[in-house]
């Protein structure tokens, strides 16, 4: 048995699917439920008695500057977020892995995942009924993944949090080092470099139903975990479209962002009713576009 020695949340990316909720504050930090997204899984992380736990910040970083007084965490900020994937949060943080969770800090569990003995590294997973465009992973005869592939069938698939062993956070480390520098590298996820070296990262797959670990990857998908949502988005920028188009807060549906060359969020797509929209957000420009 492994003892926890830490736990990495990494909060730094923009969640720039979730607009326009991510546009006035980080996902992490939305309500849910009644509970502070991240707050929830701080507390599940100290009830669990995991002794350490470090946040990794970058977009509207100061907006988790309480949680070091709150919760006593400790905030590492990650200056690449905007340039480079999340495989950029685990170099901010190189020198604290160890035996460590690894979570995102938009995960909801419904029960406590988190243990301070853990046998072997492992990758949280949901079971897919038919089609997914999830990462999805087979095992081998031991139980440690042999396969992963983007997208399947009737397959596990990586939903939630990790754990790595002492000596997988070595070996990880090792080809990170490596690979950082070249330009390649810099939009990998870290569980596509973990899927390039299978053959010397030994992780499990730690199976759960699909009641524990949820995500939302938008406004929609929130809405249907958290009903509350249909009308109060507690979104100032979805209270005052509703209120120029003259409909309610739940009739604004399918907001999808618009990105930049670069990258960046710069407004979103939405319909009501029968009619579609575009809003920029700098310049609070809303304009009607075809369906």
């Amino acid at each position: 048995m492994k003892t926890v020695d830490n736990a990495i949340i990494m909060a730094a990316g923009t969640a720039s699917r979730f607009a326009p909720l991510s546009y006035e504050r980080p996902k992490a930090l939305i309500e849910v439920k009644g509970e502070i997204l991240l707050e929830r899984q701080i507390r599940q992380l100290l009830e669990a008695g995991v002794p350490e736990i470090i946040l990794v910040v970058g977009y509207q970083k100061e907006k988790f500057l309480y949680l070091q007084e709150k919760f006593g965490v400790q905030l590492v900020e990650n200056p690449f977020y905007l340039t480079r994937n999340n495989h950029s949060s685990i170099w901010a943080v190189r020198d604290r892995l160890a035996n460590s969770y690894i979570c995102s800090s938009d995960n909801y569990f419904s029960e406590n995942p988190f243990e301070r003995e853990v046998e072997d590294s492992y990758y949280a997973a949901v079971y897919a009924h038919g089609k997914t465009a999830e990462w999805c992973m087979t095992e081998d005869d031991e139980g440690y993944i042999d396969s992963v592939t983007i997208g399947g069938e009737n397959a596990w698939y990586m939903l939630g949090h990790t754990f790595w062993s002492e000596e997988f956070s070595r070996g990880f480390l090792e080809i990170l080092e490596r690979i950082y520098p070249l330009p390649e590298t810099a939009g990998l996820l870290w569980e596509a470099i973990f899927a390039k070296n299978l053959n010397v990262l030994k992780m499990k797959i730690r199976k759960y139903p699909e009641s524990r670990i949820f995500e939302f990857d938008t406004l929609d998908e929130l809405r249907q975990f958290d009903p509350s949502y249909r009308d109060h988005t507690r979104s100032a920028i979805l209270s005052d479209l509703a209120r120029r188009l003259s409909c309610g807060e739940r009739d604004i549906l399918e907001a999808t962002a618009i990105k930049t060359r670069d990258n960046a969020a710069v407004g979103f797509t939405f319909r009501v009713h029968d009619k579609a929209y575009r809003y920029e957000y700098q310049s609070n420009k809303l304009g009607e576009i075809e369906l």
